[in-house]
């Protein structure tokens, strides 16, 4: 169960990286620096996230991805600028998460964390692509918030119960690994579509 638990709290860390690692950070950070949540002796490793410049630089970030999140197309290019960092980041949270181990394991764990990460990021940015193909602006706002929203529920359940949150994030990343290929094919057809439309205007 102590196994499980660090890999609940693992996987928890690199799957919410993936989709905000800033506010992932910084209320990790918030929450260890002000015991919000006790940590067990098997996450001291995790008192590196209490560092206020840690927290600082997570909350400062955290502020401009906050409104840069909710502007048609610039949440795109945001993504697209997060590509490397978010799965780096939660490589990092989720290693730090672990503890001590072996090297090799280190290198799998770090492997699979970025993965993870990867896989939500690369989720949400094909979402707000695909948002960004309607006309409105609102539900921008709302899939921002519905993300942030997401965080704190995450977080919450590894706080609670990391053992269960290891199944949840398993099958989150698995429906999000899921869910980024049927999102990519619609973009796809999508720009295939308006493509065709704008050369048949042209000839």
């Amino acid at each position: 169960m102590e196994t499980l638990s660090l890999l609940g709290v693992a996987l928890g860390f690199a799957t919410l990286s993936g989709i905000n690692l800033y506010l992932t950070t910084f209320l990790a950070g918030m929450a260890i620096r002000f015991n919000w949540v006790n940590l067990a002796d098997k996450y001291e490793s995790l008192t590196i996230l209490e560092n206020p410049w840690i927290i600082g630089v997570a909350g400062v970030l955290f502020l401009v991805e906050f409104f840069a999140d909710k502007i048609p197309w610039l949440d795109s290019g945001w993504d697209a600028v997060h590509t490397f960092i978010r799965p780096i980041g939660g490589s990092l949270l989720a290693l730090a998460a672990l503890g001590e181990m072996d090297p090799a394991v280190s290198v799998i764990a770090a492997l699979l964390g970025g993965g993870a990460a990867l896989v939500t990021h690369a989720t949400k940015a094909g979402g707000r692509l695909l948002i960004n193909m309607s006309p409105e602006p609102v539900s921008n706002t709302v899939a921002s918030l519905g993300e942030d929203g997401l965080v704190l529920g995450g977080l919450g359940l590894m706080a609670g119960a990391p053992a269960v949150a290891f199944f949840v994030f398993l099958a989150i990343v698995i429906f999000a690994a899921w869910l980024f290929r049927r999102t990519w094919a619609v973009i796809r057809e999508g720009w295939k579509a308006r493509q065709n439309r704008k050369n048949k205007s042209q000839a």
